[in-house]
Formats: C-alpha cells, sequence, structure tokens
C-alpha cells in the first residue's frame, strides 16, 4: 500500500509535510545548478545549448568542447547528485530510519527535475542521464548495477548512448519494485525513468528513422581531419614553392656574373 512506510514510520503528517517540502526545494536548487551550462557560459563564453543538439547535457558538451573541461562537467554533475540525495536521506533518517530509502527517490526525482528544467537558465537543461546515474547509484547498489548494465551493453554494442540511456531509465522501476515492493516507491521510479524517456523522445524519433548520431571521440576526429586536409593541400601548394624557388635561385645565379664582372672592373 502507499501508506505502510508512512505508518511504520509514527511520524506527524506536519512534520512528514515540512520534511517532504524541504527536501525537494534542496534537490531542485541543487539539481539546477548545470555543469554543461555553467561551464560553457562562464569558462568557455560560448553557451553549448547553442551548439549541436541543443542539449545542455555532458553529451552535447563533450561533442562541442571536448578537452579537460568535460571532466569538470561529469564532476559537477555527479556531486550534486550525491548532495541531493544524501540530504534527502539525512533529513529523513532524524524522523524516522523507515523514510531513509522513500527519501532518496524523492530527492532524486526533484534532482532530476531541477536539471532538465533549471529556473536559473531558462528550463532548459539536459538529459539527466549522468546525474541520474549517479542518483541510482546512491539509492541503490543493486538497482544501479542492473540500470548500468543495461546501459553499458547497449551504449558499447550500438555505439547509441540514448538507446542505452532510455534502455537504462526502463529497467529502473522494474528492479525497484522487485527489491523494495513498495507502491510509492514504483511510482517514483518509474516517475524518474519517464522523466529521462520524455527527454530523450528526439533521440527515439531518429533512432526509428535511422539518423541518430553515433557517438564517436569527436575531438580526436576533428584533429585527424585537421591533419588529413592539411596533408591534402600540401601536394597543390608544393609544387608552386618547387617551381617558384628554382626561378628566384636561377634569376640569383644570372645576375651573379654581371656583379662579379663589375666588381672586377672597379678593381681595376
Amino acid at each position: 500500500m502507499f501508506t505502510h512506510i508512512f505508518e511504520n514510520a509514527g511520524v506527524p503528517p506536519l512534520w512528514l509535510a515540512a520534511a517532504a517540502l524541504g527536501i525537494a526545494v534542496v534537490a531542485y536548487i541543487l539539481g539546477c545548478f548545470n555543469g554543461s551550462v555553467v561551464v560553457s557560459r562562464y569558462i568557455l563564453r560560448d553557451d553549448v545549448r547553442g551548439h549541436g543538439s541543443g542539449n545542455a547535457g555532458l553529451t552535447n558538451f563533450y561533442r562541442t568542447f571536448g578537452g579537460p573541461l568535460t571532466a569538470v562537467v561529469i564532476l559537477s554533475d555527479v556531486l550534486k547528485a550525491v548532495l541531493a540525495v544524501w540530504f534527502g536521506s539525512f533529513i529523513a533518517g532524524q524522523l524516522s530510519p523507515e523514510l531513509v530509502v522513500l527519501s532518496k527517490y524523492w530527492a532524486g526525482a526533484f534532482c532530476l527535475l531541477g536539471h532538465m528544467y533549471p529556473c536559473t537558465f531558462q528550463f532548459r537543461g539536459g538529459k539527466g542521464i549522468l546525474s541520474g546515474g549517479a542518483i541510482v547509484i546512491m539509492i541503490d547498489w543493486r538497482v544501479a548495477l542492473a540500470a548500468w548494465a543495461v546501459f553499458l551493453v547497449l551504449a558499447v554494442a550500438t555505439r547509441y548512448v540514448s538507446l542505452g540511456s532510455c534502455g537504462a531509465a526502463a529497467t529502473f522501476p522494474f528492479t525497484s519494485a522487485f527489491l523494495y515492493r513498495d507502491a510509492l516507491i514504483t511510482v517514483l521510479a518509474a516517475l524518474l525513468a519517464a522523466l529521462v524517456i520524455w527527454k530523450h523522445r528526439g533521440n527515439l524519433v531518429r533512432l526509428a528513422n535511422g539518423t541518430e548520431s553515433k557517438f564517436t571521440l569527436h575531438k580526436k576526429a576533428a584533429a585527424s581531419g585537421e591533419t588529413a586536409s592539411g596533408e591534402a593541400e600540401a601536394p597543390s601548394g608544393g609544387p608552386e614553392a618547387t617551381e617558384e624557388v628554382p626561378a628566384e635561385e636561377v634569376s640569383g645565379q644570372a645576375d651573379a656574373p654581371d656583379s662579379g664582372e663589375e666588381k672586377k672592373e672597379d678593381e681595376a
């Protein structure tokens, strides 16, 4: 039943409401700190949402900018998820240990909402894969193991990050329901999964149409492309150089005897 956790906790409804509201607000605010937007706008001075897919997530940031700042984005998205779930479990633990697991799902849902729809960045956020993955790990390692395994198998086998993400999200409600057998936890898990899949709806359409981009090491490919183009240009520039240099040398050699004869005449 929906109420068995609350009945076992024995916490007054007013305290439950206050704790739920406080956890929701803090988790949402933490989620609004979007690493991709912060790094691209205030460090690189170039908003990631103006490039590629327009998404303020890790994949689009890496494809657009690459480099060591990608690690900063990863750290920020993971850290905010860890803090949000930890805060929720801490507050719930002060009321009753029975509420801890439920509070993790509750905090995770609002952190993910903040990441996807941040009020600080015109409600244009990321798709929640990295933060969602960290949230799942914080909730239960068994749930995380199933979700991450599905993600890795699908993403590595197909090179579609979006397919792996949606597959991992789809497993989340089922593993949560199997482990906890609680309707409210299952509903929150389904909400988290639905948020991720909804944000990937465009990717799913492209997958169905066969136009979805596969994950590649974008920056390395670009660098090799520049090298290849440079090598391609060299042959066309090379002949011109070899034609011009001998011409200058010939003209120089033609002038040399005159200058030498003039010198001999002066000395004479």
